[in-house]
């Protein structure tokens, strides 16, 4: 009965879509509805995938990445507690930051005050449409 119920939970909840490179997958919530549709509409929609900016690139870190929020997202989902305005957690804030820093090396190393500075400060709706 419990395998059952969670491979009905795995199943309902489109698990599998989650392990995936996706960006469809991100959608899968309500929630999430609005980033995803500013990134459809964003500059890095046609160079980068969710996974490329919101995980470290390299295996362990993806995955253990994507099971802490999935563990995090299915937790406050379960019980409703989320605030309608996605607020990204400070772990996922700095995978990003060094996700920009990585692939905008060459306009980062030209940029003052590049230490103190968060790329997102400047460019907060960059991957996901003006905002």
């Amino acid at each position: 009965m419990i395998i059952g119920l969670g491979l009905y939970t795995f199943h309902f909840a489109r698990a599998s879509s989650y392990l995936s490179d996706q960006s469809e997958a991100c959608a899968n919530c309500h929630v999430m509805e609005k980033q995803y549709s500013g990134w459809l509409k964003g500059s890095h929609r046609t160079r980068a995938a969710c996974n490329d900016c919101h995980t470290p690139h390299n295996f362990a870190g993806k995955y253990a990445t994507k099971a802490i929020n999935g563990f995090n997202h299915s937790l406050a989902f379960t019980i409703g507690n989320y605030p309608e305005n996605i607020i990204i957690t400070e772990r996922n804030r700095k995978i990003t930051e060094d996700t920009c820093r990585s692939c905008h090396q060459d306009l980062f190393v030209q940029t003052p005050r590049k230490k103190e500075t968060a790329c997102l400060q400047c460019h907060a709706g960059v991957g996901h449409g003006n905002r």
